[in-house]
């Protein structure tokens, strides 16, 4: 085992990316004027190939469409970290930034984490011949779930597998050379610098289509079925069901009517509604799911339509890494004081990153620079150092820390999570949350 001066290694890390400090708020910046959905994140991509050559990394492109990786290898044989940055944007036409076109918009901080990415690529690189191990730079797409019935449409083809990012390049493979894998994403703010430790929701997207027979709604409402009745029905049983959910499961329920007929003068013939659930644990999440459905199933029988139910899984639940957490919350308060550095908590939401934690070690800190409420018209990175640069000088010491003396931390955290996750036991994971089914109550007679 060769003994390295880590806290030297540390100050060249912080130096090599203060001295890059203003390239990497411009990139950051630049991001976040072109924002772009999972998927089609091609400028994203680009930028990242063009910084990736002229840090001389080998690259490979078109990953899941869209992802670019690259590897810098250390000076011996061991583990491999990974550091992620995340390219898509959200679509929300209304944003101020939003892109007039698409609709896109980084709503959710996602430019600067590229950012970090890049500049955590560049302190590593000059340390690079101290590392007992290799770091992967891996510009991922698609963690945000928007235009699901196009991403439906590719899994159908069978271009996707899955429809989010993180998910597919694990099931494709292409994570299979990595051990861990770390990014930090912008919060709320909340006063601290960063948070460690938090813990989010899975999440399943579940669509049903209402079909029922249109008639006149003057002359004759009593010869059709009412398919929109039978869908604010369902959601009325949806929401007879919050007060049944645990509240350590911390089960969320969000639906919203995508169609509710074509003109009020006709009986609506068709309804679909759009639910999202999310919960704390797989099994959690399972059971909330079942309830969703029977509700959905309830409406049909209520009004005699038919009801088609597909649900396909979004998210896995996110649980970081204990060892990786200590970690950051160590590198965090060293660089910014204890005051700054906050305990995580359950956020509801959720995130890819917990597909990823299925099948390896995984760290997700959230960082300052942001204002405004994530995913909503008002949020904005303002702040483009603490939101980039300063999270950059965290990830580089963590994977400083991870991969010198021999990578015995690394090997440490490896130890202690036990064997890996295979990618078809993955795959499976996330299969056992869809379900699809159809329940037709339109020919069968009333008592």
């Amino acid at each position: 085992m060769r003994a390295v001066d880590v806290a030297a290694l540390k100050g060249t890390v912080r130096a090599a990316i203060e001295a890059r400090a203003d390239d990497l708020v411009e990139v950051s910046a630049d991001l976040a004027a072109h924002p772009e959905t999972g998927f089609r994140e091609e400028y994203g991509a680009g930028v990242v190939r063009r910084w990736f050559d002229s840090l001389g990394l080998p690259h490979e492109c078109g990953l899941a469409r869209t992802a670019v990786k690259a590897r810098m290898t250390g000076a011996l044989k061991g583990p491999t970290v990974a550091v992620l940055g995340e390219l898509d944007a959200l679509y929300l036409p209304s944003h101020r930034d939003a892109d007039p076109e698409t609709g896109a918009a980084h709503a959710c901080g996602h430019h600067a984490q590229v950012a970090a990415m890049l500049g955590a690529g560049i302190g590593l690189a000059a340390v690079r011949d101290a590392l007992d191990g290799d770091v992967v730079l891996f510009a991922v797409p698609a963690e945000e779930t928007v235009q699901l019935d196009w991403r439906q449409r590719l899994v159908a083809d069978g271009e996707l597998r899955h429809t989010v990012g993180k998910a597919e390049l694990v099931s494709r493979g292409h994570f299979d050379d990595v051990d861990l894998a770390m990014m930090c994403h912008t919060g709320a703010d909340d006063g601290h610098r960063f948070t460690t430790g938090d813990t989010l929701n899975g999440a399943v997207t579940i669509s049903a289509v209402f079909l029922g027979r249109s008639s006149h709604a003057g002359a004759a409402p009593w010869d059709g079925v009412n398919a929109l009745k039978s869908a604010t029905l369902a959601l009325a049983a949806i929401d007879a069901q919050r007060d049944t959910f645990r509240d350590e499961d911390a089960v969320r329920v969000s639906s919203v009517i995508t169609h509710g007929g074509d003109a009020p003068t006709a009986v609506p013939a068709r309804a679909e509604v759009q639910t999202v659930v999310r919960a704390r644990t797989h099994r959690a999440l399972s059971d909330a799911c079942a309830t969703v459905r029977r509700a959905l199933r309830a409406g049909a029988v209520a009004l005699g339509t038919t009801v088609r139910i597909e649900s396909r899984a979004g998210y896995l639940p996110l649980e970081q890494d204990v060892a990786l957490v200590d970690l950051a919350r160590r590198n965090a308060t060293h660089l910014y004081g204890a005051g700054a550095v906050g305990n995580g908590w359950h956020r509801s939401a959720s995130t890819d990153m917990g597909d990823l934690g299925a099948v390896m070690p995984v760290l997700h800190p959230f960082t300052s620079g942001a204002k405004g409420t994530p995913h909503s018209d008002d949020y904005r990175v303002v702040d483009h150092r603490a939101a980039a640069v300063d999270p950059a000088v965290l990830l580089a010491w963590c994977v400083v820390d991870l991969l010198t003396n021999g990578a015995a931390l690394a090997r440490h955290v490896l130890t202690d999570r036990g064997d890996r996750l295979s990618t078809q036991d993955f795959d499976a994971l996330r299969f056992s949350l869809d379900a699809s089914e159809l329940h037709d109550e339109t020919s069968k007679e009333t008592p």
